[in-house]
């Protein structure tokens, strides 16, 4: 990641449009190796982010976290259809 701000930087100090054509040449190629990089950074981290995504959306059966006045975590779980849902200020389920 630090080579690619590095790339990103380096590029960005250049004027867009080069006088000299060894330079715009060398811009051109820098571009096509930076696709290239990203290309292959891409198909490294799809299967991870594939995975990322899949237990994102798991995380929809639970609630935001709570933060208690005593400093303790909750994280409820979402009742399934039917289960009533406990009340927000006294945390009482009625049957």
């Amino acid at each position: 990641m630090r080579v690619l701000c590095l790339i990103l930087a380096l590029t960005a100090a250049f004027p867009a449009r080069a006088q000299d054509p060894d330079l715009e040449r060398g811009m051109d190629l820098l571009g096509q190796g930076l696709e290239l990089m990203l290309r292959g950074f891409l198909e490294e981290l799809g299967p991870e982010l594939q995975g990322l995504r899949d237990d994102l959306g798991a995380m929809g059966g639970y609630h935001p976290p709570e933060i208690l006045p005593n400093g303790d975590i909750l994280i409820r779980r979402r009742s399934p259809d039917g289960m009533p849902e406990p009340d927000p200020e006294t945390g009482e389920v009625e049957l």
